[in-house]
């Protein structure tokens, strides 16, 4: 599991962990029935509090995306994947819009440029019909 602290960000570092950990979830990268690592080793590899770490979890298991099994472990939830997923990833592209507008905004680009070059784009990296790469 992929997670990377700044202390000089501002954000709480267990929000961090929370964060990253549902954008983990939403992307795919931590599946359903996944195990996460325990506190300790957790907060070995973070350099950080364990009490953070369990802070943490606390966190996204009372938000239902991380269930914990007396003596085995911390899951990711088989119920929460799918609509987290969905929910994680329209907030993420959501945030990236909203930057890209302002930045448009600044530089005088009206919003329908910025559709018709995001609608370019989209055409040159999606595979076309009859395409064999992978």
């Amino acid at each position: 599991m992929d997670i990377r602290i700044s202390l000089s960000d501002g954000v709480p570092v267990y929000l961090q962990i929370v964060n990253q950990v549902k954008y983990l979830v939403a992307s795919g990268r931590l599946r359903p029935s996944e195990q996460l690592p325990p506190v300790r080793k957790l907060a070995e590899t973070l350099v950080i509090n364990p009490n953070t770490v369990a802070k943490a979890y606390r966190e996204l298991e009372s938000a239902g995306i991380l269930t914990t099994r007396r003596g085995a472990g911390v899951y990711v939830s088989e119920e929460i994947a799918s609509p987290l997923r969905r929910r994680e990833c329209k907030r993420i592209l959501s945030e990236r819009i909203d930057m890209l507008l302002a930045e448009a905004r600044q530089m005088n680009v009206k919003t329908e440029e910025v559709l018709d070059l995001v609608r370019e784009r989209s055409r040159r990296i999606e595979p076309q019909e009859g395409d064999t790469r992978s």
